[in-house]
């Protein structure tokens, strides 16, 4: 095998390993360092327990989400489909 295309392929999978594990420190380590950053800016910034409670909620809101994408994206897939029609008739078809 030429040594260009031994080299080529080399430097894709090192890339593709760097990507998903790119993709694992984002979701689980970049977006709660946000959050957190998010509420310690909020808090410090205003200084009253409202909007710091606000900011609390906001980010484990996102943390969460983040969190769980996988079951969320399967999720969303079933809502349209129930919306579509695509789940069981809750009432009778004769009468309407």
């Amino acid at each position: 095998m030429n040594e260009t295309v031994t080299l080529a392929a080399g430097w894709i999978q090192t890339l593709q390993g760097l990507g998903l594990d790119l993709k694992d420190l984002i979701f689980n380590v970049g977006i709660p360092v946000l959050c957190g950053l998010f509420v310690l800016v909020v808090g410090f910034k205003s200084k009253a327990p409202g909007p710091t409670i606000v900011a609390v909620i906001f980010g484990a809101i996102v943390w969460g989400g983040a969190a769980n994408m996988g079951a969320l994206k399967d999720k969303t897939s079933e809502d349209i489909v129930q919306y579509d029609g695509g789940g069981q008739q809750l009432t009778g078809t004769g009468d309407q």
